[in-house]
């Protein structure tokens, strides 16, 4: 952690005791003895070895703990930009042998005795957030900021005020076991799973799960309008499908700003009226987009993370630990925008950031929004029900492949290489409980190929 972030934390620990999370018990090499199955039963799971290492394992299947919660036989998982962060080590309160992913769908198998509207056989997405379901933020669908289910101390005293838990994304989001696996203990079942309709294809509906809506969400809570100029930084799922929804909203012009060329041109053949700016090939982006959008746009969206420096500075900052995020990208975003402009960050920043162009902001009226995470419950059955189901959106177009779970050490490194010949996008993983591929999706296939 950056030293600034640690010295601050470490002052103000003391003001906030531990919440009121449902037990998440998992981690150190998968499922603890106390929180398995008593049958003895065996899972296939990923976990984290450490910094740019995960491992396929066999551990223990999940029991319930707690009379809310459900087991989930996963049908789709995936991989997501984020996972990267913890990959990366980039993401504290990460242990060895916690099992990752937050994004699945399934197939319930038994529930807990407080659970009334999920029921076994019932084919379900999961929101990626874990919300109580009764707490002041849960009740208005707001279950990202869920006040019961994230204990970390951590956590509380970086942001201020407590945050959801998430399934399979470190201690530092209440050390959930994850969803990269062919078994999930799903808490809260009655409010984190969504029953599916027959006749929607499982590609179609696992991306409620975290990507469809945290597009969605960025798009909206920003606010993008009939007429809109919309720059978006980084074109991996989330940047493509905030692509889709800004020309939903009535956008005018979508241009799509990142070095990967393929992810670009992948892009342009999905949303052809998209235009494109490959960083890595112009001066200044700021000033290319003037040219391109004179005046500047009306919105930029940040879709790529907070991770990812641009200029040596920022890279030495964060490399010696005076920084946890670089605050290149959202410079770059201010000086592009026009005046009383808004600019909206989704992509992942964890904690702090240097040089950040205060003045331009507070001179220029430019509304800078965290978007937070998603939060899921708020949108997905609006999405499914009045996008997917009427065919007015299709989240095939994200989909480059799937696999099989058994291949998962391969796609994170793959993934994180982003190798034109690759050209990985959205992936779905099956598990040996997954349905054959559904009308529009890739047939299973191996990246040893």
């Amino acid at each position: 952690m950056a030293n600034a972030a640690a010295n601050f934390i470490e002052n103000r620990l003391g003001e906030y005791p531990e919440g009121t999370a449902a037990s998440a018990g998992i981690s150190n090499y998968g499922i603890q003895h106390e929180f398995a199955d008593p049958s003895g039963a065996k899972m296939k799971a990923v976990v984290w070895e450490g910094k740019n290492t995960v491992k396929v394992v066999e551990t223990a299947k999940p029991r319930i703990i707690e009379d809310h919660d459900a087991i989930v036989k996963v049908t789709g998982t995936t991989i997501c930009g984020s996972d990267l962060h913890l990959y990366h080590g980039a993401v504290i309160e990460m242990q060895k042998g916690d099992i990752l992913g937050h994004e699945y769908m399934g197939i319930v198998e038994k529930v807990g005795p407080s659970v009334k509207n999920i029921k076994p056989g019932d084919r379900v997405v999961a929101s990626f957030q874990i919300s109580c379901g009764t707490c002041r933020f849960c009740v208005q669908k707001l279950s990202s900021q869920c006040e019961r289910t994230n204990n970390s101390s951590v956590a509380n005293a970086m942001y201020g005020n407590r945050t959801a838990g998430i399934l399979g994304y470190s201690h530092f989001t209440g050390g959930y076991a994850g969803a990269q696996a062919e078994y999930v203990r799903e808490p809260f079942a009655d409010v984190n799973l969504l029953v599916l309709p027959d006749g929607v294809t499982d590609e179609k509906v696992l991306f409620l799960s975290d990507v469809l809506p945290t597009s969605y969400n960025c798009v909206q809570d920003t606010g993008v309008y009939e007429g809109d100029t919309v720059g978006i930084w980084g074109m991996g799922p989330v940047g493509l499908f905030a692509a889709k929804w800004a020309f939903v909203k009535g956008a005018k012009r979508v241009i799509a700003i990142d070095s990967v060329a393929w992810r670009l041109e992948y892009a342009k053949s999905k949303i052809p009226q998209i235009e494109t700016v490959d960083f890595s090939k112009v001066k200044s982006v700021p000033e290319e987009l003037k040219k391109i959008a004179p005046g500047g746009l009306d919105v930029a969206l940040e879709c790529a993370a907070g991770e990812y420096a641009k200029s040596i500075l920022h890279k030495i900052e964060t490399a010696i630990g005076l920084e946890t995020d670089s605050s290149d990208i959202l410079n770059e975003m201010i000086l592009s925008v026009r005046p009383y402009g808004r600019i909206g960050i989704t992509g992942l920043y964890t904690g702090y950031t240097n040089h950040l162009n205060i003045g331009a902001i507070m001179q220029t009226g430019i509304r800078l929004i965290g978007n937070g995470q998603a939060p899921v419950l708020k949108y997905w059955e609006d999405i499914l029900n009045n996008y997917i189901i009427p065919g007015k959106i299709d989240p095939n177009i994200m989909i480059s492949h799937r696999i099989p779970l058994e291949e998962m050490e391969d796609l994170y490194a793959k993934f994180d290489k982003r190798d034109p010949k690759d050209g990985l996008m959205k992936v779905f993983v099956a598990t040996k409980f997954s349905n054959p591929p559904g009308e529009g999706s890739p047939q299973l296939s191996s990246l040893k190929d």
